[in-house]
């Protein structure tokens, strides 16, 4: 069944390049594993993914244990407590949640030498949402700065995760904005090549905006049963 979905979401992901004036490949896909077992990850891995994101830090740290024997690149995309930023430090090659410098220096500082530095992506509340996370537009430059100085990280991008639109033309305009931030802060001088934005719903509408990168889970393992506790 996952490598059928797989099939059908890289079917969807190629359309959309198309229908956008892009190539095929200028789009990644991140498959999200959360809450699903090591032997889905296997499931997809068998079907040609290597690249996998994981919202619970301690679950996502016993997969990645689990699997350390296959070539997977792992990125974390949930919220990160100061409290666990060793964990994502020695075990992630990712991190699309970084939306507050005190957490970046963390990271950095904790990053084992012998890894590579870490790829990280500025989170973006980039429609206000109250519920959501992320830093506000206006900040996102002075903060790209100060994480792009820390010398055991790599900044990489943008990530946002716009509240639900009603339509594909909303969802654009909401895409957009992203992506103009994103163009500001390279024209600002911050390099920046990753715009992490769309989802199982919408990732024809991410595309269309510009989107690099997009983080799909339910229409690849299914629905989810989420625990009753997780960090």
């Amino acid at each position: 069944m996952i490598a059928d979905n797989l099939s059908r979401v890289r079917t969807r992901l190629a359309q959309a390049c198309a229908q956008a004036g892009r190539d095929a490949g200028a789009v990644t896909l991140l498959a999200v594993s959360k809450t699903f077992g090591a032997d889905a990850v296997v499931q997809a891995y068998a079907a040609g993914q290597t690249a996998f994101g994981e919202n619970y830090i301690q679950e996502a740290v016993d997969k990645i244990a689990a699997l350390a024997h296959l070539p997977l690149e792992w990125h974390c995309i949930g919220p990160i407590q100061s409290n666990k930023t060793r964990l994502v430090a020695e075990h992630f090659d990712w991190v699309h949640t970084v939306e507050r410098l005190k957490i970046a220096q963390r990271l950095s500082e904790q990053r084992p030498p012998q890894l590579a530095p870490l790829q990280v992506c500025i989170q973006v509340n980039v429609d206000g949402g109250a519920t959501k996370s992320g830093v506000a537009p206006a900040e996102a430059l002075t903060l790209a700065h100060a994480v792009a100085a820390l010398p055991r990280l790599r900044l990489r991008g943008l990530m946002c995760i716009p509240e639900p639109a009603p339509d594909f033309v909303a969802a654009c305009a909401v895409f957009a904005r992203a992506k103009a931030l994103f163009d500001a802060i390279n024209e600002a001088g911050v390099r920046l090549d990753t715009l992490s934005m769309g989802m199982s719903n919408d990732l024809e509408a991410a595309v269309a905006s510009g989107s690099t990168l997009v983080r799909v889970g339910s229409a690849i393992f299914g629905a989810r049963s989420y625990p009753a506790t997780a960090t």
